[in-house]
């Protein structure tokens, strides 16, 4: 905390700042803490490792983008300052806007996401994309990413009928089941990445904010549209913890073709299916990981946080859960 204070009133605006002002928020998420600075309407966002496996400076210079790019949205924070990183801070930090907001309440808040998803998906593009990813073909870097997190699959302690059904996923995956004709056109807009319901807050008037732009980048917006609304999602954070009906999903993908242009409704469409079937595979994969190493991924993560995750882990990964979500591609959509 000495270190951060130190750090903060290097910045213009908080030269005054005194150490009492310092107030550590609830530990809730597996890769940042994050320290209220009262009477500033500031958060400091303290990285405990990077999930992007980023130096220090690569991953702060990434997330000062992501904020200041998404603020136009109107949904997420504002990026107030960063904090190089040096000793007491050795991945540094980011100064970003407070949102005063609770936790979404499934199903009733999800139409709420889907307009702050909206609000990303419809930005402008900028003229150029650096330093955020902004990959030719979203669908593509997609699987290479679940290709890339597959080998977690034979190291995690899965029964053979869970390998069987996850092999069988991977491997209509790479022969591009269920992905629409070739000539159907590819959306690219900003996309959230990590927009699992919990790290969202709903504000007074029940516009929904989401507060983790780690991930940030240029891709495909269905991804987006799968990863808030998967089981894999709406149960990761234990203060969410909700299992969303086919109708629930149904509302929240409508509430978000409503929020976007027409034509970007159109063409997202054809890629709903195919992308939360990959979405889910980049999440299983992710999740493979941790059942195998967790311990050591999060540094400092608290120990109740820590056996829920383990728990979802192991919940995620069972043959029947796979089941359960592998229905979800009958679906109509």
């Amino acid at each position: 905390m000495a270190a951060l204070q130190a750090a903060l009133t290097r910045l213009p605006r908080l030269a005054d700042l005194s150490a009492d002002a310092l107030e550590p928020m609830p530990l809730k998420g597996v890769a940042h803490d994050h320290v209220r600075l009262r009477g500033r309407r500031l958060v400091a966002r303290i990285p405990r490792w990077s999930q992007l496996g980023l130096d220090a400076w690569t991953a702060l210079e990434r997330q000062a983008a992501a904020f200041q790019r998404a603020e136009p949205s109107g949904h997420t924070p504002r990026f107030a300052g960063l904090l190089p990183p040096g000793e007491g801070l050795p991945l540094g930090a980011l100064v970003v806007g407070e949102v005063e907001g609770r936790t979404p309440v499934l199903p009733g808040d999800m139409p709420a996401i889907a307009r702050a998803l909206a609000a990303l998906h419809r930005m402008a593009l900028p003229d150029f994309f650096e330093p955020l990813p902004a990959p030719p073909d979203p669908v593509a870097a997609l699987l290479a990413q679940v290709e890339r997190q597959a080998e977690w699959f034979d190291r995690a302690d899965l029964t053979p009928i869970a390998r069987s059904l996850i092999a069988e996923e991977l491997a209509a995956a790479r022969a591009g089941d269920l992905a629409p004709p070739r000539e159907t056109p590819m959306p690219l807009t900003a996309v959230g990445v990590d927009v699992h319901p919990g790290n969202f807050l709903i504000d007074a008037h029940g516009k929904a904010w989401f507060t983790d732009l780690e991930k940030l980048q240029y891709g495909h917006p269905a991804s987006d549209l799968a990863h808030a609304s998967l089981y894999t999602s709406t149960k990761w954070d234990p203060e969410v913890n909700a299992e969303l009906a086919p109708a629930d999903v149904d509302a929240f993908i409508e509430a978000w073709a409503i929020a976007v242009p027409g034509d970007l409704a159109d063409e997202v469409r054809p890629w709903l299916r195919p992308l939360r079937r990959l979405t889910w595979l980049r999440t299983l994969s992710w999740m493979a990981r941790w059942s195998v190493e967790g311990a050591t991924l999060s540094p400092g993560m608290p120990e109740a946080l820590r056996a829920h995750m383990d728990a979802h882990a192991t919940d995620i990964l069972r043959p029947e859960r796979i089941e359960q979500v592998r229905r979800e591609w009958r679906w109509p959509m």
